[in-house]
């Protein structure tokens, strides 16, 4: 059943592809410089989703057919969405500069020997992966959502569509998950919530964090944004444990300027 789940994921893989046509209208139509800001944060950190993998890789989430399938495709859609977005912001005369790969320090290496441990102890560990992954991939799919709006720029709007396809069902596995296994375990609802609530933050917030506070005030900022945060916690506190959990709102009110 596992591997029918992995196969369903895979097939239904349809990554943007940009023939010369379309690229030829960002060319025609510049982007603002807001946005120009937004692709390169989010076409950057769409390349990072290879550091994440290799985090992944060193637990025991790959020892779940289910998983490691969604996994490989995960990472083949998330690295599309970053060429794609890296093509848009060349045609728009704004080519993406290559992202350095920095030597992990000794905290980042202990911080990875601690996840992998953890992992191998404590058979419900994956309900951590799962839950993040979750929470991070609904706030991109929304960043998204609130970059098309925006923006004003159809042909950007038409791409990002396309986008939160994926997006939103890397989305339905990640929750999917978390809920099974949050379910199942008083323990895994308790340690779960207090790791995120500790430790949660925006992808890309240990590497970009001043770039992150003015592309969270760009797209969340007024009512429309405040209200498309609160959508995302209010999904996120339907997970088993999670009700009135502080999330994403909470982490902008003390991070960001959000008006």
């Amino acid at each position: 059943m596992e591997n029918v789940a992995a196969s369903l994921w895979q097939s239904r893989s349809a990554v943007p592809d940009l023939p010369a046509a379309d690229l030829a209208a960002f060319t025609a139509q510049p982007l603002q410089a807001a946005a120009v800001h937004a692709l390169t944060y989010m076409a950057d950190i769409e390349g990072h989703t290879i550091v994440y993998l290799r985090e992944l890789l060193a637990t025991r989430a790959v020892d779940e057919p289910a998983v490691a399938g969604f996994l490989a495709c995960w990472f083949y859609e998330e690295s599309a969405h970053s060429r794609a977005l890296a093509a848009v912001l060349s045609a728009s005369g704004h080519p993406l500069q290559p992202s350095t790969r920095q030597t992990r320090g000794w905290r980042a290496r202990l911080e990875a020997w601690g996840i992998a441990a953890a992992s191998a102890t404590w058979p419900d560990f994956v309900a951590v992966h799962m839950t993040w992954g979750a929470i991070n991939e609904l706030t991109t799919l929304f960043a998204y959502r609130r970059l098309a709006i925006v923006a004003d720029h159809e042909p950007l709007a038409a791409l990002l569509r396309r986008i939160v396809r994926d997006e939103s069902r890397h989305f339905a596995f990640y929750y999917g998950q978390a809920e099974q296994r949050l379910a199942a375990s008083a323990t895994a609802r308790r340690v779960v919530r207090a790791l995120i609530e500790r430790f949660w933050a925006p992808v890309g917030f240990a590497v970009r964090g001043d770039d992150l506070r003015t592309l969270a005030d760009y797209l969340f900022s007024g009512r429309d944004g405040r209200s498309a945060i609160q959508r995302i916690d209010r999904t996120i506190q339907r997970l088993p444990g999670f009700a009135a959990a502080p999330l994403v709102e909470a982490w902008l009110t003390r991070h960001a300027s959000l008006s």
